[in-house]
């Protein structure tokens, strides 16, 4: 376990020392909590509320890192400028992740508008657009690289060709995507949507420019695929799937939740699913729903060779979502736009 330690830490060094690295960008794999980072055009696409509140926390590799990352965000959107057939959705989102011997802090906020047209009695078309500022550090004086290791350990006091040119850079950057909504009866609902993040391809680099190095961030693409079955006053099933791709690195999950209605009135509900993230992990889900919150939980086992060091135990995430209505007793598209066990 020290010898994996060291080489994991080694590693986390070699990132830090080359200029330009491809990775995929902060996630959550409960993407369905987490809709304005998955994709813009969710901002105010809300089946059951005006408004809705959000948190979400991921601990990754607690089990063979010293300092484990952790990713937290806070979202929020609301429903304004409503139409008989339209809407606007406005709203923001807070990510910050801390990573490392180093921390490798990275904090991004974003604001979010979406326009939302229904086509018909049983589909709606959403677009929407976000722009935020991003901003990375690195405290240096926590780290030790290559050249200061003396054959036996690392030794901070050895000088290092290693050098930044800053430890603390920011940038604008800029996504948008589309949804599609279908939903011919109270029972039956698809959604399916496609991102594309940093379309700008800001620069994001602590080290100087060099010659034929690009310290320009790769456009990400986000498709997903959500749906939601009710098959009785009891049980409400929601299949989904989602991929991602950036630069030559890309993830897949797929996998089910169901929800059980354990009041009868839709107030009290019990969630149980299971995921699978291609090549990685099988993530179980739980959660627990009361009134208009609902809290899950679901932890990512690892099933790639790292489960020979870490013992299966790769990430836990917890997500806690509030959906509002501002008045409930109004009548709205809701009701038959996707399945729920409340009535309004």
């Amino acid at each position: 376990m020290k010898e994996l330690k060291r080489l994991a830490f080694m590693i986390c060094i070699g990132c830090a020392a080359v200029p330009s690295i491809h990775a995929q960008d902060l996630h959550f794999s409960q993407f369905m909590n987490s809709p304005l980072v998955t994709n813009p055009a969710n901002t105010g696409f809300i089946p059951e509320g005006d408004y809705r509140l959000g948190a979400n926390f991921r601990n990754q590799w607690s089990s063979v890192m010293a300092i484990p990352y952790k990713t937290m965000s806070a979202f929020g959107d609301v429903q304004i400028a409503e139409r008989d057939n339209s809407w606007v959705g406005v709203g923001g989102v807070i990510m910050r992740d801390v990573a490392g011997s180093g921390n490798l802090t990275s904090t991004k906020v974003y604001g979010s508008v979406a326009y939302h047209q229904m086509l018909n009695l049983g589909s709606l078309l959403s677009m929407g657009f976000n722009v935020g500022w991003s901003n990375k550090q690195i405290n240096v004086t926590n780290l030790k690289f290559p050249d200061q290791f003396d054959g036996h350990f690392f030794d901070s006091h050895l000088p290092t060709s290693v050098a930044l040119a800053a430890n603390n850079i920011s940038y604008l950057d800029i996504q948008a995507g589309l949804n599609y909504a279908f939903f011919p009866d109270e029972r039956t609902y698809f959604n399916v949507g496609f991102s594309t993040m940093h379309i700008n391809r800001p620069r994001e680099s602590f080290f100087a420019e060099q010659p034929g190095i690009s310290n320009r961030i790769p456009v990400r693409h986000t498709a997903f695929i959500n749906g939601s079955f009710k098959l009785n006053d009891q049980w409400i099933i929601n299949p989904n799937s989602y991929f991602s791709l950036q630069a030559k690195s890309y993830e897949w999950l797929l996998g089910a939740n169901a929800r059980y209605n354990l009041s009868g009135d839709g107030e009290n509900i019990l969630i149980g699913g299971l995921y699978y993230r291609n090549s990685d992990a099988i993530i179980p889900m739980v959660g627990l729903g009361y009134k208009d919150f609902v809290f899950t939980f679901t932890y990512d086992a690892t099933i790639s060779t790292l489960k020979n060091y870490n013992n299966s135990r790769g990430a836990f995430e917890l997500s806690l979502v509030k959906e509002g209505l501002f008045d409930q007793y109004k009548g709205n598209r809701r009701e038959a736009m996707c399945p729920s066990f409340k009535t309004y």
